[in-house]
């Protein structure tokens, strides 16, 4: 497994540490991603054969993540959401999206199938890196420590090319059914779908069934840590959180060494989103229900 910059998971002792893999990249040429027509809701690839959905991998200059879910704009562009700190520079410890380096804007992504420890996967598309929290951040001055400790979403515009290749809907579960802006309490369920290469290609530990372990008050909402089987672990980066309700509530972020070991922490993706709104420059940013009926088997 190559390593992209101080990308590494060799600080295992913080108490937690972002939850990338440094994966090697199938190679292609850097391109633009031009304005492309809307991409309606009778458009979308079917989700039974859909290259590009949310759990799709996503690989930026060798680092490895998972997509969260889809979103569109007033010039309906296709996007995808991941991580911020998948396009980060700094090491696995590096969780202040105010302090930490970023790659810049319109820097490629590509959406890869089927990697895993031996192989980099199949490239089925690509897109550009046209927001990010962490770069945002730093541009503002931002300085409130929660929103720079949990505010870790980027978006990726999806390749004129390659957005018939996308649908919206989370495998195995279905949804999103909207955006929640609610809370979870101890013991309330969630769902998340995670592709990190480290599985070894075993998509039958993808879907991860869980419960919250309750919002801290002092986090100001900005945070959802909860356990699942399996655990999200390096190269889920960016997977999305559904609620009970199969609503969309948050982006995976970090993995937690202690004091909840074992534990994952998705930072509040209404905040997030709203976050993104109000400075991205993205008219019209909104999250993209599922075409799929939201339906876990437990």
């Amino acid at each position: 497994m190559t390593v992209s910059r101080a990308r590494s998971l060799a600080a295992l002792g913080a108490a937690t540490l972002l939850a990338t893999a440094g994966v090697a990249a199938a190679s292609a040429p850097a391109q633009a991603a031009p304005r492309h027509a809307a991409v309606t809701a009778t458009s979308y690839a079917p989700a039974a054969t859909a290259k590009i959905h949310p759990g799709t991998m996503m690989y930026t200059d060798g680092a490895q993540c998972t997509a969260n879910f889809v979103y569109t704009d007033a010039a309906g562009d296709t996007i995808v959401g991941y991580a911020a700190h998948c396009a980060g520079t700094g090491s696995s410890t590096d969780t202040n999206g105010c302090s930490t380096q970023s790659l810049p804007l319109g820097t490629k992504v590509s959406f890869v199938e089927n990697g895993s420890l031996v192989s980099s996967g199949t490239e089925v598309g690509t897109g550009t890196l046209v927001y990010s929290s962490w770069l945002t951040m730093k541009s503002k001055g931002e300085t409130d420590p929660n929103t720079c400790a949990y505010n870790d979403l980027a978006l990726v515009k999806v390749s004129a090319g390659d957005a018939g290749k996308v649908n919206p809907s989370v495998p195995d579960f279905g949804g999103p059914t909207a955006l929640s802006t609610a809370t979870l309490a101890a013991g309330d369920k969630v769902y998340s779908y995670g592709n990190s290469s480290l599985r070894g290609g075993v998509t039958q530990l993808s879907p991860k069934y869980g419960t919250s372990l309750g919002d801290d008050p002092a986090d100001g909402g900005w945070s959802h840590p909860v356990y699942t089987v399996t655990p999200g672990i390096p190269g889920d980066s960016g997977s999305g959180l559904l609620d009970a309700d199969g609503k969309a509530i948050g982006v995976l972020s970090t993995v937690a060494i202690a004091p909840l070991a074992g534990s994952n922490n998705f930072g509040d993706l209404s905040k997030e989103l709203a976050y993104a709104q109000a400075n991205s420059g993205i008219a019209g940013l909104a999250l993209v229900p599922g075409t799929e009926p939201f339906a876990p088997s437990f």
